[in-house]
């Protein structure tokens, strides 16, 4: 299983009913972060979708906080490359706001584009959202992902096949970005966002185009992509029914998937697969742990998926 598939399993939404219910986290809560402010350091606006999700789920209010350039971690237009993972840079961003707001509670978002890892063919958009409990010591995380993402380019030194891609991306409610030449050209407009705005960038970039293209991108900040707003509100939920499922014995926030038990068995040859028949969960903090068998999935899988017929 890949790195990206492993983060999608273990933190899935799916929590056992028993552990999700309102009394479950009413009890594991028991009041702990109702009325609690919660710093978010970002600079595209995210409070709007996370806020009221989590004022919903836990009863906290979400406060933007300022003061940081979280471009020094990393741009999705590639000026700067994002040093470490996905979650390290969420972990960082999440304490950076605590220290500039003194709070205990924190919580960051970062995202990631690539291609399906289940097929390896459609764009993707995972979602990491990350909360942090100084005074539990505590760090639950929640994800969302979607193949639903414009995440796309064009090169072109057509207006008219400009306007068709960006018509197909859903602008102007979804931004976009040009450059001359190809991807890697420093002379970049971001954040456009009305045709005659994006008509003038692209003259423009043409004439700078040492080849008269021009290379157009889909602008994948939060604020500037309503398709990646909607996978972060996905997170939110995640990271709501995590922190809402306690641990059976401490009664600690985040009990949820932390390995599967695999064992499915090859509808070919009969023989054991690594597709899991359960799952076990796990608390963060203390070792108590149960496995909760997989239900409504198919009793085999396909030869596809068997290392002995398909080595």
């Amino acid at each position: 299983m890949s790195a990206v598939l492993e983060v999608l399993a273990a933190m899935s939404t799916e929590i056992p009913s028993i552990l999700s219910s309102d009394r479950a986290g009413a009890a594991g809560l028991a009041g702990r972060y109702e009325n609690r402010p919660v710093a978010f350091l970002n600079q595209h606006g995210k409070e709007i979708v996370v806020g009221p999700v989590l004022a919903g789920g836990l009863g906290c209010q979400v406060e933007r906080v300022r003061g940081f350039d979280t471009d020094q971690l990393g741009t999705f237009t590639r000026e700067r490359p994002r040093s470490g993972t996905q979650l390290e840079a969420a972990r960082v961003k999440a304490r950076e706001g605590m220290r500039l707001s003194g709070l205990r509670l924190g919580l960051a978002s970062e995202g990631s584009f690539g291609l399906d890892p289940m097929i390896g063919f459609f764009p993707w958009n995972l979602e990491l959202l990350v909360w942090i409990d100084d005074d539990l010591e505590l760090e639950v995380v929640g994800v969302g992902s979607s193949r639903n993402t414009n995440f796309t380019h064009l090169s072109s030194a057509s207006w008219e096949e400009v306007t068709k891609f960006a018509e197909q991306i859903g602008f102007p409610e979804h931004h976009l970005i040009v450059r001359p030449f190809d991807e890697d050209d420093p002379r970049v407009r971001k954040g456009l966002a009305d045709w005659d705005t994006l008509r003038t960038a692209f003259e423009s970039a043409r004439e700078q185009s040492e080849n008269g293209r021009v290379f157009v991108e889909t602008d994948m900040r939060a604020h500037a992509n309503p398709k990646r707003m909607s996978v972060i509100a996905e997170a939110a939920e995640d990271l709501v029914k995590k922190l809402r499922s306690v641990c059976p014995q401490c009664h600690l926030p985040g009990f949820a998937r932390v390995k599967p038990v695999p064992g499915r068995r090859c509808e070919a040859c009969g023989c054991a697969t690594d597709a899991p028949v359960a799952w076990v969960h796990g608390c963060l903090k203390c070792p108590y742990q149960e496995t909760y068998p997989l239900e409504d999935v198919p009793k085999y899988v396909s030869p596809a998926e068997c290392p002995n017929c398909n080595p």
